[in-house]
């Protein structure tokens, strides 16, 4: 899991300095009626963090997980990443990820191949967990690259 990890952590590096140069005002436009604002896709990526964090730490414990799946427009509803400072967003948005890369880091081998259920999906196995997180993170890293160029996602 180290090239993941070090994957990660070089998005990060990449990716916060431009997030940091997004204005407050483009970063809480939505494109649409409905659709999030950059604020609320970089909300939507803290819960994500958060979610996998919890199958990251979890699963080498656990041996065989199941745990619940979310509702991301829900919890970007109920926490209101629309309200929030936008460069707080960011700075937890990082520091949650350099957490994460940190945490997968030191995964050993012999955990990967643990089975996850999340809500009725899966089985998974935690290595297929950990990289589909990175995956899910650049889709929606490249919605926020489109916005912030003033096309939809």
């Amino acid at each position: 899991m180290t090239h993941t990890a070090t994957e990660l952590l070089q998005i990060v590096n990449e990716t916060a300095p431009r997030l940091h140069a997004i204005p407050e005002s483009v970063a809480a436009l939505r494109p649409a009626p409905g659709a999030w604002s950059i604020k609320e896709i970089v909300g939507h990526l803290i819960d994500s963090a958060a979610n996998n964090h919890q199958r990251f730490v979890r699963a080498p414990q656990a041996g065989a997980l199941s745990l619940p799946g979310y509702d991301g427009d829900a919890w970007v509803r109920e926490q209101g990443y629309q309200e929030r400072p936008w460069p707080e967003l960011v700075e937890l948005w990082g520091l949650f990820n350099r957490h994460l890369a940190h945490v997968i880091s030191r995964l050993p081998e012999s955990v990967l191949e643990a089975p996850i259920r999340i809500g009725t999906d899966g089985p998974f196995t935690l290595r297929f967990v950990v990289e589909d997180y990175v995956v899910h993170l650049r889709h929606h890293l490249s919605d926020v690259e489109r916005l912030k160029a003033g096309q939809p996602s």
